[in-house]
């Protein structure tokens, strides 16, 4: 981070600078951390500016001007979702920040970030990466400011965009640029976008041969969605299914000019994500920050297992930022991180070893989980990759649990066992909850997970009980759900303990009538259940449910019923949570019924 720092390793110079809105924690959950140690890793000189001031470039001068590129990130969220609330609220914290303080990242942080490192750095080529550009890759719906935005390259004037996972991306583009392509060479990497003119045909006009010949996905124009707001629908589920199967690239008209995005990267292979996260990460904050990082206190001792989610959530950004392939670890590679955590003064929380508080990923019983279909379809080709995929559903795992994919529960059980069998550690939690559906089809892992991985509470997200919504949602219905209950409940007196579920619960989604808010209210209290973790709907770029939210349709393009302004969304979550107004909490639903007039228990 300093110049000092790079004579100490011995560089003159940089190659790659890379700007990110989050502070430096070097530790393998913060993405731009993570692709630098990959980059040194390849031997690539990488420096790393955390928080810049944004009102000059200075702060990216002090490492010189790099060799071959600037790469920017906003960091692990969206600036805008990180700086208000689902209410348009500000925010009086941020996690990633020394100290909690917000304000230390500014709104449209690649935006503002790609403006400096312009003027820092005139014509060095420039690549946008990050959640807030993946999601914003092409025309996107911006809940800020309640309008259409174009895709992010047309304002950040960047040469390319790395969307997805970038460990691939990040790294071909240093190849190719030390290789002395220059940023026109730039063009044609996998899991990157970036913008050209328009041909005669509407086409783009300078194609990079390997894409000749590859299936084409052509996407909605810029102009046809403002006209038809329903087209952002349909473009959200062409991007679904280009990062699906793998092998097409797609363009969106914008403006006169052609937005290409290349066909997915691969994901990581097993192989891969040990050498990733056998990197020499600290897992430390950088010695520069005198306040502690409340992100970097909560991912410490946590272990990332896997990436990818087979869920589909239409509410989810996964799907099209890692994707619904799993790329998982070895389990000697996560016991040999486990064993790393003990041995270090920091990892200790007591002389009995380290409390690791998660060995997990987007859902922790997802590890190693894979597609049937996707085995056969490689064994057919001898092993050859980046072939079609037979698959055109939009969830593994809903409407029901494909029969094809297949999640090994009892392994992962076996791996936490292991883990928590080792000298160095002295529990194993799993922070990162389970997926109902998946559980309930393995009672014997099910009952490990409730009896021995559970630190008393156990994070499920049912999202809602209404059939409609959670249709909507792309959730297993409400009966799935309550067998996961009985079964969590029997478990955990089978194992003595006295556990709860943490159910993760949703107002104001597309779809979501008051009538379904109340039918919600009603289930929770004939368990007496008192909700705390309830969040309105925040709609975030990308998502099919953002696109539902801005067009006022279900993916079948039939009308539904939307919260749009505030005072309709903040009537949806006061249905569920406290309500300071004694008028508003006495007021009845539609149709009361008898249960819900008794007062709400507690529970701890």
């Amino acid at each position: 981070m300093s110049r000092e720092e790079m004579l100490a390793l011995g560089w003159d110079t940089l190659d790659v600078l890379l700007i990110t809105g989050d502070a430096y924690v070097d530790h393998p959950s913060f993405g731009c951390v993570l692709l630098a140690r990959w980059l040194i890793h390849h031997g690539f000189r990488t420096g790393l500016v955390a928080q810049p001031r944004w009102d000059k470039p200075d702060d990216l001068l002090v490492m010189g001007r790099p060799r071959l590129f600037a790469g920017v990130s906003a960091g692990a969220l969206d600036s805008l979702l990180a700086h208000y609330t689902a209410f348009r609220k500000k925010r009086h914290d941020d996690a990633y920040t020394p100290g909690g303080k917000a304000g230390a990242r500014p709104n449209r942080a690649c935006l503002v970030y790609a403006n400096l490192a312009r003027q820092a750095f005139p014509g060095l080529p420039l690549v946008l990466g990050g959640i807030e550009a993946s999601l914003r890759r092409v025309s996107h719906y911006d809940f800020w400011t309640d309008a259409l935005r174009r895709p992010i390259l047309m304002d950040a004037k960047a040469d390319l965009l790395v969307w997805g996972m970038g460990e691939r991306g990040i790294l071909e583009c240093a190849r190719r640029l030390d290789q002395g392509m220059g940023a026109d060479g730039l063009t044609g990497i996998p899991g990157t976008a970036w913008l050209d003119k328009l041909d005669a045909e509407g086409r783009p006009a300078h194609l990079p041969a390997a894409l000749a010949d590859a299936p084409l996905i052509a996407l909605p124009g810029h102009q046809r969605m403002l006209d038809e707001p329903e087209q952002l629908l349909r473009l959200t589920q062409a991007l679904e299914q280009q990062v699906h199967r793998g092998d097409a690239w797609a363009f969106e008209p914008v403006d006169g000019r052609a937005l290409v995005l290349a066909p997915p990267a691969a994901p990581l292979n097993t192989t891969e994500m040990d050498e990733l996260y056998s990197l020499p990460f600290c897992r430390e904050a950088h010695p520069v920050y005198k306040e502690p990082i409340p992100a970097a206190e909560m991912l410490r001792t946590s272990i990332t297992s896997h990436r990818g989610c087979g869920g589909g959530c239409s509410f989810c950004s996964l799907a099209l930022h890692q994707g619904r392939h799993i790329s998982s670890r070895s389990s000697e590679s996560i016991l040999s991180e486990a064993r790393a955590l003990g041995q270090t003064a920091t990892g200790r929380r007591s002389k009995g070893g380290v409390a690791i508080s998660d060995v997990g990923g987007p859902t922790a019983n997802m590890w190693q989980a894979h597609c049937a279909l996707e085995e056969e379809l490689e064994a057919e080709s001898g092993g050859a990759t980046g072939r079609k995929s037979r698959c055109r559903r939009s969830s593994c795992c809903f409407p029901s649990v494909c029969k094809a994919f297949v999640a090994p529960q009892r392994k992962h059980v076996e791996l936490l066992r292991a883990v928590a069998a080792l000298p160095e550690v002295k529990q194993v939690r799993v922070a990162s909850g389970v997926r109902a559906d998946l559980a309930l089809r393995d009672p014997e892992a099910l009952a490990a997970y409730t009896g021995e991985f559970t630190g008393g509470q156990l994070k499920v997200a049912p999202e809602h009980c209404a059939p409609s919504v959670l249709a909507l949602m792309r959730k297993p219905p409400l009966t799935v759900f309550e067998a996961f209950l009985d079964s969590f409940v029997c478990q955990s007196r089978a194992a003595g303990r006295e556990q709860y579920v943490v159910p993760y619960l949703m107002s104001a989604f597309p779809g979501c009538t008051d009538e379904d808010m109340y039918t919600l209210a009603h289930w929770l209290r004939q368990r007496h259940w008192n909700p705390r973790q309830t969040q309105c709907f925040i709609p975030t770029p990308g998502t099919i449910a953002t696109a539902m939210y801005y067009c006022g349709k279900n993916e079948a393009g039939e009308d539904i019923e939307v919260a749009r302004t505030d005072a309709a969304r903040l009537r949806q979550h006061h249905i569920l949570m406290p309500v300071a107004d004694a008028a508003e909490a006495r007021r009845k639903p539609p149709n009361t019924h008898g249960p819900e007039k008794q007062p709400v228990r507690r529970k701890r």
